[in-house]
């Protein structure tokens, strides 16, 4: 049997089994309610597909990896119920410094790309640090944090050794005999 009759009967089988198992046990999998991101990462992946199928017009990459990033985003956000989204609001600039650092890459390397892809990137990174910083304040009762703090430094500084014993040298053992 070819090999394209083979993929071909295994993309109808794993199709199958989504709509068996979405009309079993009632998922609503392949509603527009949870597929609406397709109409984003699809012309996304287009425009990636374009430039690096004829490696011109390496400005199609900026628009292809925002709507690739975004489309990607935006299926995870429906999978999990949306639960995420007030954490993971830094990948939109992130997806834009995607985009324009995939141009800098496959465009000659113009320096003054990397000017706002540093820019955004650190936007994100900075969020992405205050938002985990506002979970761990959540998780972690900071009013304890101090005196605990504290009283670890105190320990250290009663139980640490003012002298620490060095191992013999040479010069030391010789001293030693000299002296006797």
């Amino acid at each position: 049997m070819p090999k394209s009759n083979t993929i071909l009967g295994l993309v109808f089988v794993i199709l199958g089994t989504f709509l068996f198992t979405n009309n079993l046990f009632y998922w609503n999998f392949f509603s527009m309610e949870n597929f609406w991101p397709i109409f984003i990462l699809i012309p996304g992946l287009l425009f990636e597909w374009s430039y690096f199928s004829t490696s011109r017009n390496p400005g199609l990459l900026v628009p292809g990896g925002i709507l690739t990033f975004l489309g990607l985003l935006f299926f995870f956000e429906i999978f999990t119920n949306w639960q995420f989204s007030g954490y993971t609001w830094p990948i939109y600039p992130l997806s834009v410094a995607f985009g324009l650092f995939q141009l800098y890459l496959f465009s000659g390397r113009p320096r003054g790309l990397l000017i706002p892809v540093f820019i955004l990137s650190t936007v994100s990174v900075v969020s992405f640090g205050i938002l985990f910083l506002q979970v761990l304040h959540t998780w972690i009762n900071f009013g304890l944090l101090a005196p605990i703090a504290l009283i670890l430094v105190g320990l250290f500084i009663i139980f640490r050794r003012s002298d620490p014993i060095s191992p013999p040298t040479s010069k030391s053992i010789n001293f030693e005999k000299r002296k006797k």
